[in-house]
């Protein structure tokens, strides 16, 4: 998932109607925000500044007036704040700040999505360099004694809870980020911060950008289904272009029969990015444990632990463990079921290699539970999918989707509106869904623009942006897991769009502890197992729905591997903490090869570089446990649905204002204690790990 933040000064421009703003309106807007302010302004007023899309941009010029836009209306509030000479208030002090910080939210939104959709080079970068802009500005306001000082002096008394929980929270990142130090202290830190800011936007582009290809022989794409096939003609040299992007790379290694293309696209693919991204890993490591020494920590994963659930190193490790020691018989039991099958293939294996898994995954699930994958796939065409998800959304929260009739920057993006029973427009997406050359590589949700209470066209904004085929049964059949990471992400939407509309800014949308936003999204994905959901979408190219005998068979399979995923999962978790709280080692392949291979049943071999290409090293830095820690969540968040009905709309209700609706207004543990009546516990996560145990 993730990243955080519309134009005139007087009036709210319809964002459903307007086009992107053209360069005059930029000049004018500019204009307006650069003007000095002598009081806050209102939310409106703060929207109204971010816009719109640029979903036209002919040239990185326009990108860099919009970003002149943001920086100049931050500029203008960072000025009454570090200026103002009246009593500090949650009304002038606290409101200004939360607007200034909405800004730097929506833009860092806003120019992610550009760096990542963009039709060139040109018009990518421009959207990175304003991202450095933004997160450079915001390590400077962080680092501003006189906004700390005006909002320590808020007055306690006659505060609202949740003006407190926002005010507390502010002071407290205020603290941590360093705003204690002396000057020579607070000028490191903010080098650091401007440096990492370049590190995050190179280490990405890096990974965006190096897509690599590798030619096949047909018959070495035995296996494939027929419409990969079709999609994948012969060129004149009698072979076949394969590219490392998802629609290409996950079908060969699941399907290809050619053991010797699964190993050599393997290798390709594992050395993405590398060995450039390597010496930005390391540099990013550096500066990241200099800053933690510099702000009294041991290391950078105890400093960015202090805000979340599990708030220290050691509750991340235990975490690992007990996850481990539910999940590691279950995987041993599974590796040893995929190796009886994989000794049918190759007599005498006494161990599955890394390349083998994908492709063997499919068989011993026909082997065991009778279940072909590829058998499922007919039933997955990309619209009907993508329709039976907001379908779902409508059954569940009792809401109505329908188009919205906005301009958009490709002609492959799709685009819609959320509105609630009475025709109240809850929030805006679009939906970018499928892969073209230099688009970000994987499957992601961007917040771009909060919601305003009270205003009806100022509404959360956000966008999908993945990479899954496109189209109906002759070109657009998706895996299941395909099915589930559409699911998986929209959930991230739905909750930055139920979410998204709070009294303080800093409250809308997903504002909770950073290790709790995948539960929403991991829980939602039980629904692409249940047959009454599939068979509202589900059907092949004849028109016939799934079966309700494969849908068992599915389920029967689903538990299969989840153990061995799981303990990769936690390999990985492993690499991110690691590399947070350990000197930065020489050889970075080598320690990550072996820091997840303490967990993985599937060792890495000594040619996969994945550091490089690990993309949540930059942006999760140590969390990512947050995967799995959520999964706790998502299981247990799960079992009131259970016990009271998947389509039960009383627990879906309960569910959407208990959690999503409430955004960051209280702690993560609150909201789930709301919903359960009781704390998070392991439990419901050993109960399902242990269905992969029955025969």
């Amino acid at each position: 998932m993730t990243h955080p933040g519309k134009v005139s000064n007087e009036t709210a421009l319809s964002h459903s109607t307007l086009p992107g703003p053209s360069m005059k309106s930029l000049v004018m807007t500019l204009a307006v925000a650069t003007t000095s302010l002598t009081a806050p302004a209102s939310a409106s007023e703060t929207r109204a500044i971010m816009g719109s899309v640029l979903t036209d941009a002919a040239n990185p010029a326009e990108i860099e007036a919009k970003c002149d836009t943001y920086m100049g209306a931050i500029a203008a509030r960072r000025a009454l704040l570090e200026n103002g000479d009246g009593e500090p208030s949650i009304e002038t002090t606290l409101a200004a700040y939360d607007q200034m910080k909405a800004l730097i939210n929506a833009g860092e939104g806003e120019f992610t999505l550009y760096q990542q959709v963009l039709g060139t080079p040109e018009l990518r970068n421009a959207g990175a360099a304003c991202q450095v802009r933004l997160s450079t500005v915001d390590s400077e306001l962080t680092l501003s004694r006189p906004i700390y000082e005006r909002l320590a002096a808020i007055p306690a008394d006659g505060t609202d809870e949740q003006a407190r929980f926002l005010l507390d929270k502010v002071l407290d990142q205020y603290r941590r980020a360093g705003v204690a130090l002396d000057d020579e202290g607070r000028a490191r830190v903010q080098a650091i911060n401007e440096e990492l800011s370049q590190i995050s936007t190179e280490f990405a582009r890096n990974i965006a950008e190096d897509q690599r290809s590798i030619t096949a022989a047909p018959e070495e794409l035995d296996g494939l289904p027929a419409d990969f096939l079709a999609a994948h003609p012969v060129g004149e040299d009698g072979l076949i272009t394969l590219t490392t992007a998802y629609p290409d790379f996950r079908p060969v290694m699941r399907y290809a029969n050619s053991d010797t293309l699964r190993r050599r696209f393997s290798e390709v693919y594992a050395q993405r990015a590398w060995p450039q991204n390597d010496a930005l890993l390391t540099r990013m490591f550096t500066l990241r444990q200099e800053l933690a020494e510099l702000l009294g920590r041991p290391n950078y994963a105890t400093l960015v632990l202090e805000d979340k659930m599990l708030d220290t190193p050691e509750k991340v490790e235990t975490l690992i463990t007990d996850m481990a020691a539910i999940a590691r018989p279950v995987a041993e039991r599974d590796y040893a079921r995929n190796l009886e099958v994989l000794q049918q293939y190759r007599p005498g294996a006494d161990e599955i290699r890394y390349w083998e898994s994908a492709w063997l995954a499919p068989k011993a699930q026909e082997y065991f539970y009778s279940y072909d994958p590829q058998e499922a796939r007919q039933y997955f065409a990309y619209d009907l999918v993508r329709d039976g998800v907001l379908k779902l959304t409508e059954d569940l929260f009792g809401v109505t989707i329908s188009h919205w009739d906005t301009p958009v920057w490709h002609k492959d993006v799709e685009t819609y509106e959320m509105a609630d029973a009475d025709g109240t427009v809850i929030g805006r997406f679009y939906f970018d869904n499928h892969p073209r050359p230099g688009k970000y590589t994987h499957a992601n949700m961007i917040p771009i623009y909060p919601g305003v209470p009270g205003e009806a066209d100022e509404v959360p904004v956000g966008a999908l942006v993945q990479n899954l085929p496109k189209g109906m049964h002759d070109t657009g059949l998706m895996e299941h897991s395909d099915v589930t990471t559409l699911l998986h992400e929209f959930g991230h939407m739905l909750h930055g769009l139920f979410g998204g509309t709070q009294q303080w800014f800093g409250q809308s949308g997903i504002a909770t502890e950073w290790d709790f936003v995948e539960a929403p999204s991991q829980m939602l994905e039980n629904w692409v197992y249940d047959y009454d959901t599939l068979a509202t979408f589900a059907r092949n190219a004849e028109g016939e729905t799934i079966p309700r005998e494969l849908v068992d068979k599915m389920n029967a399979a689903r538990y299969f591997n989840e153990g061995v995923n799981d303990m990769g999962q936690l390999g990985y978790s492993n690499v991110s903490l690691q590399f947070h709280m350990q000197p930065v080692p020489e050889d970075l392949g080598a320690a990550t090869r072996a820091w997840s291979n303490e967990y993985s049943l599937l060792p890495m071999p000594d040619y996969v570089q994945f550091q490089s290409a690990f993309g949540h090293l930059d942006g999760y830095s140590a969390i990512y446990y947050t995967y799995r820690w959520s999964k706790v969540i998502a299981d247990d968040l799960f079992t009131r649905f259970t016990a009271e009905g998947l389509r039960n709309p009383a627990t879906a209700a309960d569910y959407r204002h208990a959690v999503l609706d409430r955004g960051g207004t209280k702690p993560a543990a609150e909201l789930v204690r709301d919903f359960l009546g009781r704390d998070v516990s392991l439990d419901a996560y050993r109960a399902e790990l242990a269905k992969g145990l029955v025969e």
